[in-house]
């Protein structure tokens, strides 16, 4: 389903293990990944630490580290590539996916071979 580079499982590692020894925290155990409708080119990403997965999320495992992927997302994000950068200019995770056929210019938006029917508020899951 994704694929995932060691630099970015190595830094989701470490995020997960950091957010573990706070205390109170509950133990996370993954990263949830999805896409909302937004930006400059339709659809964007949202990446949020998770406890665990709902009932209607995919779970994978690229390297070992768990993504919960929303039923709807899926689709939108199949043979994707999580990459991390930490350099100074431009530093964070980057999704490679496969299924943009246009982004925008600061990357954080893509706009899908696909376009699901049903038009959702900026900021709402796609269903």
């Amino acid at each position: 389903m994704i694929t995932i580079s060691d630099s970015a499982a190595e830094a989701l590692s470490h995020m997960l293990l950091k957010t573990d020894q706070v205390p109170g925290a509950s133990a996370v155990k993954g990263l949830r990944l999805s896409i909302e409708r937004g930006g400059c080119a339709g659809l964007q990403y949202a990446m949020r630490i998770a406890e665990a997965a709902s009932d209607d999320e995919t779970v994978a495992h690229p390297s070992g580290v768990n993504f919960f992927i929303s039923a709807d997302s899926v689709n939108f994000l199949r043979g994707s590539h999580v990459d991390y950068s930490d350099s100074l200019s431009d530093a964070g995770f980057k999704i490679i996916n496969p299924n943009a056929v246009r982004s925008c210019g600061c990357g954080t938006s893509f706009e899908p071979a696909e376009v699901p029917q049903q038009a959702l508020p900026e900021g709402q899951p796609c269903v």
